[in-house]
């Protein structure tokens, strides 16, 4: 049996909490989990477009919290303060690991036309940027095509569900007939999966990969 491991894991919404809890609880039982929410965080950074030195100061004093109370490492949720979220890793002694690093790594290595696919604007370029730095890092060169679902949210919050999911499917089927491989650039994403088994191209969710590589990082397993 392994060593218990603690992880906390810093999100910026309850959207994925559950199933991300979920996730651990399946993929490492032995792990004990934590978490810190902010909501604040993912509405100052789709208001401001991009990450902000205020976004930054605030995942250190948690990523530092996180490390107080004996993590062993940090999973940071949100896609859309990824590139924050490697800033502040610099500030602390424990591994840092974005969710959503796995699926740039599995994209990058299934195909070189990778598109992403995301609903909120904020996440796009840090999604394209993390594929990028992946492929640099392999030495492989790839063409990001970026999908931004115009109007989703409005859609999901004001139409509801079915429709919203239909408006996405829309736009992860031309980018399947586009692209390699298809990245759901947002881990809440991850309930359009079911929908989309006619999609002949493989299509990555970052949930759960991202909790593999924990499980990697932690146990090297």
């Amino acid at each position: 049996m392994p060593d218990k491991k603690t992880v906390t894991i810093v999100q910026t919404s309850l959207v994925s909490h559950q199933h991300l809890n979920e996730l651990f609880a399946k993929i490492i039982p032995e792990a004990e989990v934590h978490n810190i929410i902010d909501d604040s965080l993912l509405k100052e950074v789709s208001s401001r477009g991009s990450i902000t030195p205020g976004i930054v100061n605030r995942l250190c004093k948690y990523f530092d919290a996180a490390a107080s109370i004996g993590s062993d490492l940090i999973l940071n949720q949100c896609s859309s303060v990824g590139e924050a979220a490697a800033i502040a890793a610099k500030t602390v002694g424990i591994p840092v690991l974005r969710v959503d690093e796995a699926m740039a790594e599995k994209a990058v290595e299934l195909g070189k036309k990778i598109g992403v696919v995301a609903t909120v604007a904020s996440t796009v370029s840090p999604s394209c940027n993390l594929v990028r730095a992946k492929a640099e890092a392999v030495g492989k060169i790839v063409e990001i095509v970026p999908y931004l679902v115009d109007g989703a949210m409005h859609v999901l919050m004001k139409e509801g569900r079915e429709k919203h999911n239909a408006l996405v499917k829309r736009t992860v089927v031309e980018c399947a007939r586009d692209c390699d491989v298809v990245v759901l650039a947002q881990g809440s994403m991850v309930v359009l999966v079911p929908e989309l088994t006619d999609i002949t191209k493989p299509v990555l969710s970052s949930p759960e990969l991202g909790v593999q590589k924990a499980r990697t990082v932690l146990f090297g397993k």
